[in-house]
């Protein structure tokens, strides 16, 4: 793909060549990149030799192939199709049957060790993974036999990432996420039930200009977008330092917008940028809709502990104060709003140790009903 066709798409839609630009700098700082990255990524994007990309999906509900598709940055879903030469989705394919197979297989064969093996769902491993087969052929071989000849490989969702909602117990199927079928090997893992496309989109463009992946944590995950926990942003912070907490959906703290921790609220046990990058560019999440996080992006929390069940905070007891200052305004007569108010207790919240302080205070609270 050169520049001319680039711009000419954008230009068919009413983009230009600087708002080309100007999301390639939006991906680089989003990444915690210098801005002149941004001219980088565009380069790489332009450049006419894409590695193509085999998408392959298991146990899962299409989720994240939907999200990526409602994603409307410029054009942006356009570009990812065509930068990264998508040549195999079952969602997306144009062709059916025998033909895609083929296909896939002929571009598996010319390009072995240049392409990017994206996988969705999880991997039914029980009975030789009879439970999850295409063409025939249990997923789970697909999934080694594929891998082995890609450049790179990446998990995208909490299917694919940890094995997601068919792992949860009893797991009749023995599903396993990627890096369990496929031990020793280096997997990008992108979890989020689904997973925010931009995230994804993000660690692509990265790996497409510099030919390798970005930094991961100890799980796999791309360093730029899990690195911090849900709660340090959560715009319902103030609240929790303040010990306001909704006690069930629909009471007077739920619909004041109090923290929703006693709700069963995983955000202070779970890293992702939910809290600051929202969902399908309308800026929504689960919390802000008003319903606790699940914690989908951590194998031991979202699919593991139920889900309207309080998170340890034992484990997790040292919480930084919200980097992103909470909303003020002010009503008349001198009242200050719950947000406002909220602020106060997590200045006075910080110094203190907020997080100790919030999770003693439940704790207490616990002790006193049970008595």
């Amino acid at each position: 793909m050169n520049e001319l066709n680039v711009v000419s798409k954008l230009s068919a839609r009413g983009y230009s060549r600087r708002d080309f630009l100007k999301l390639c700098t939006v991906m680089a700082a989003s990444m915690g990149l210098p801005l002149s990255a941004g001219e980088k990524i565009a380069s790489a994007v332009e450049s006419p030799t894409r590695p193509p990309v085999i998408w392959i999906s298991g146990q899962g509900c299409t989720g994240c192939t939907e999200s990526l598709l409602r994603t409307t940055h410029p054009t942006l879903e356009h570009l990812i199709l065509d930068m990264i030469s998508l040549d195999y989705n079952e969602t997306l394919n144009a062709g059916a049957g025998h033909q895609a197979e083929k296909f896939m297989e002929q571009s598996i064969e010319k390009n072995i060790g240049k392409f990017v093996l994206v996988v969705e769902g999880s991997i039914p491993t029980k009975d030789g993974g009879i439970y999850c087969k295409v063409a025939g052929t249990p997923f789970v071989d697909i999934v080694k036999n594929t891998a082995s000849k890609a450049a790179a490989v990446i998990a995208i969702g909490s299917c694919a990432s940890w094995g997601g909602i068919p792992s949860a117990e009893p797991n009749p199927t023995g599903a396993k996420g990627v890096s369990k079928v496929l031990p020793g090997a280096t997997v990008m893992n992108i979890p989020g039930c689904p997973a925010n496309a931009y995230n994804f989109t993000s660690a692509v463009a990265y790996y497409l200009t510099y030919k390798k992946l970005p930094a991961l944590d100890k799980q796999g995950r791309p360093k730029f977008a899990y690195s911090r926990l849900i709660h340090e942003n959560c715009e319902r912070r103030p609240h929790f330092d303040a010990g306001r907490f909704a006690e069930k959906f629909g009471d007077e703290g739920h619909k004041l917008g109090y923290c929703l921790y006693k709700l069963g609220c995983k955000g202070p046990v779970t890293y992702n940028n939910c809290s600051i990058l929202g969902f399908c560019d309308v800026g929504s999440w689960p919390v802000k809709a008003g319903h606790p996080c699940f914690g989908c992006s951590e194998e031991d929390v979202g699919f593991s502990i139920p889900q309207f069940v309080e998170a340890d905070l034992e484990k997790h007891s040292l919480f930084t104060p919200s980097a992103t200052p909470a909303d003020i305004t002010y009503q008349r007569g001198g009242n200050t709003t719950a947000t406002a108010a909220g602020l106060v207790g997590l200045a006075v919240g910080a110094a203190l140790g907020a997080g100790v302080v919030a999770s003693r205070k439940l704790k207490s609270e616990e002790e006193a009903s049970n008595q």
